[in-house]
């Protein structure tokens, strides 16, 4: 079992939120639910971005997938592919950056393939996530979107992908795996000073997530929240979040936006 234990998000008090910068955030199941954000997520983006409040996503989802959010959502970036690519509004126009260069990211996309295609033959229902067409430097395997798949077949994925010397992680709906050492940690730092030009600083943000692929950014900032629907990862986990809310998905990052906002009204 996990070491420490989750408080309520009542007990985080808010003289501890006055110096936020800003908000980082995962996405799925964090923001949406079925893929789609939540009404009552996108308006806290919105409120935060009103009072001053930068939002950075971090994602393992699909640079394709993420780009019309990009545009759409009150965020200064979002961080794809588990910190493998920024995106961000520049005008009316899309920037996509990237953490590895063009030749790099070709050389390593053919072990990637012989990874993915390891997987499916090896482990019994695997298939690849149905938004596999917009990645572009890592694979990701469907264990919760649209197949099912149990722990012992998740772990054999884990395991293929690991022997083929990738790096790999669980959220809550794929497995990813990806060559190189970026993750969501490195890739909430990239944001914060690439898109927002400011040094990173983990004191001065807050994170919130979901699952197991989230431990990077809970070990890494004091201020980390889970959305109620972490529960179901808590037993798997080896960090968690400091603090939960009561509401599961986009209805509890919004009960910690106003959270957040209360505090900054305070300052």
């Amino acid at each position: 079992m996990p070491a420490t234990r989750m408080r309520p998000l009542q007990q985080l008090s808010l003289s501890a939120l006055r110096g936020l910068r800003g908000v980082l955030t995962d996405i799925d199941d964090t923001l949406t639910d079925q893929g789609d954000i939540e009404a009552a997520a996108l308006g806290a983006l919105q409120r935060l971005h009103r009072a001053g409040l930068p939002v950075i996503a971090v994602t393992g989802r699909p640079a394709g997938w993420s780009e019309p959010f990009a545009m759409a959502w009150p965020v200064a970036a979002i961080v794809a592919e588990n910190g493998a690519v920024m995106l961000r509004r520049d005008g009316t126009a899309l920037r996509r950056d990237f953490t590895q260069d063009e030749a790099t990211r070709a050389a390593q996309l053919q072990r990637l393939r012989q990874c993915a295609a390891a997987v499916v033959a090896e482990v019994p229902g695997a298939c690849l996530a149905r938004d596999s067409a917009g990645r572009l430097t890592d694979i990701a395997i469907d264990h919760g979107e649209f197949t099912h798949l149990d722990a012992a077949r998740i772990e054999a994925v884990l395991g293929v992908m690991r022997r083929h010397g990738l790096r790999a992680s669980v959220s809550s709906i794929h497995v990813n795996g990806w060559i190189g050492p970026h993750d969501k940690a490195s890739g909430a730092r990239w944001g914060v000073e690439q898109a927002l030009g400011l040094p990173f600083d983990p004191a001065q943000w807050l994170y919130v997530g979901d699952s197991s692929n989230d431990e990077a950014m809970f070990a890494l900032l004091p201020l980390s929240v889970g959305v109620a629907n972490i529960e179901r990862f808590v037993a798997q986990m080896k960090v968690l979040p400091a603090y939960v809310t009561p509401s599961p998905r986009g209805r509890g990052f919004a009960e910690l936006a106003d959270h957040v906002l209360a505090a900054q009204a305070l300052a």
